[in-house]
Parts: structure tokens; sequence; C-alpha cells
């Protein structure tokens, strides 16, 4: 008796781990993804997959598209800004310690489909600073948290979302090609933090980093005017916020042992 309940336990924690599995491959891949990307992607057969989706289409947690290809579902947006709103709380400290530190508004976003979304925010105290609404989605081509979370990703993912998204130029300075864009990313990388240098809005600048070990990626940033985050500005940005980063990071594993 105990040994049947054990093993129908067993088999029960491994469906909910495999349907996880399903949705993150479908994340993975901007939203949305054909039959045939998830039998390559994971190393379940194909009716096992077959019997997954069917339930997580009828709870809502995916759908299946007109095309045939299966998406994530209404239902997991509740659950993502119960997280986001969560997440935000737990990196609020750090925002607020970025502020005293640097002088600058502070925020923190994550990769949301082919956009970021931004699920906190602290406010500089200079009558002229950057205000962003919390909730609000960015390009990851010319958003500094956009283009840290890019510099975590693979070169077939970058150009896969932001060919999906699209490239539209916000200023003058928006980079809006992809050999420019995977320059920009690559120079991110060797140094370990994004700028974005009035792509988004003339008159500011954005440094942004990483935050290693996150469950998804996401990165930290501040803004302000360019009169005040300059180059000398930015060397002291940089350490302060990578540590930020590291730090958050090890409280996002911690938070999920």
């Amino acid at each position: 008796m105990t040994q049947t309940a054990s093993k129908s336990t067993t088999g029960g924690v491994q469906s909910v781990e495999r349907a996880f599995e399903l949705l993150e491959v479908i994340a993975r891949a901007g939203g949305e993804a054909a039959l045939s990307e998830l039998a390559a992607d994971t190393p379940l057969p194909l009716p096992t997959i077959h019997r997954l989706l069917r339930t997580l289409v009828g709870v809502g947690y995916v759908r299946q598209l007109p095309n045939r290809r299966y998406s994530l579902g209404p239902r997991l947006i509740r659950l993502g800004e119960v997280a986001n709103r969560q997440l935000g709380a737990l990196a609020s400290p750090a925002l607020k310690e970025l502020v005293a530190k640097l002088g600058e508004s502070a925020n923190i976003a994550v990769l949301d489909g082919d956009m970021v979304t931004y699920i906190a925010q602290v406010q500089s105290a200079h009558s002229m600073r950057m205000i962003t609404e919390v909730g609000r989605r960015a390009m990851l081509h010319n958003s500094g948290v956009g283009k840290a979370v890019l510099s975590v990703l693979d070169d077939e993912r970058v150009q896969r979302l932001v060919s999906q998204a699209g490239m539209p130029p916000k200023t003058a300075n928006t980079i809006t090609t992809l050999g420019k864009l995977f320059t920009d990313v690559e120079a991110t990388r060797e140094r370990g933090y994004a700028v974005d240098e009035e792509e988004q809005e003339l008159g500011v600048r954005c440094i942004a980093v990483p935050v290693p070990g996150a469950p998804t990626p996401m990165a930290i940033s501040v803004s302000g005017p360019v009169t005040r985050v300059d180059d000398e500005f930015t060397k002291k940005a940089v350490p302060v916020l990578q540590e930020a980063a590291r730090e958050l990071g090890r409280q996002l594993v911690a938070a999920a042992d």
C-alpha cells in the first residue's frame, strides 16, 4: 500500500517537473514554440509531450494558436504579476542602497517574452530625475537593462528575440541593425556592463549589469541626465552595480533553495 502511494507520488512529481520543463522551453523560445521545437529541446517522448500539452492547455497555462504552435497561456499572467511584485520587493533594499551610494534612480527589469519589464524602481532625490513606471515594458535593443539581459543569452537566442520584436528607432542614437547590436552586446560581455547612450531618450544615459544566478534573465541599472551620468560617474557606478547584482543573485539563489 505504502509502496504504491510512493510510486504514485513520484510519478506525479515527475509529471509536474516535465510540465514546467515544457513551459520553460516555450518561454526560452520567446513565448511560443512548435511541437517539433519542444520535441527537439527536451528528452521527452512525443506522446508524453502531447499529453502534458493537453493538460496545460486544458487548465489555461498553455494555448494552441491557429497555426498549431503553442504559446504561454493567460493564466500565467497573474502568476507572473505576483512573482514580479515579490521579486521587486526582494530587490527594493538593493535599489535603495544604489540610490544612496550613487544618487541616481535605480531600476530592476526582467526578460518578458521578447522585451524586458521593469518590476521595481527607487527614484533619485534630484529634482531632475528618471522616473520609470513599474510594469512598463522596454525593447531589448535600445535599453540598458535590455542589452544587459541580451549579454547573458546565446547569440542564437539574441537574434531570435530581437528579430521577433524588431528594432525600431527611438532616437537618432538607437541601434537599428543586428550587426551593430551584436557588436554592442559583445562589448557588454567583455566589460561587464551595458550602456544606453541616449538610445531610448535624448539626454538620458543608463548603466546596467545583469544579475548573475537569477532564475530568469534580469538586470539592474542606474539612469540619469547625461550631464550627471558621465564617464566619471560610470567608473564609480559599475563596481557598485556589480556588487549589488551579485548580492541580489545570492539572495535569489537562497530564496529558491
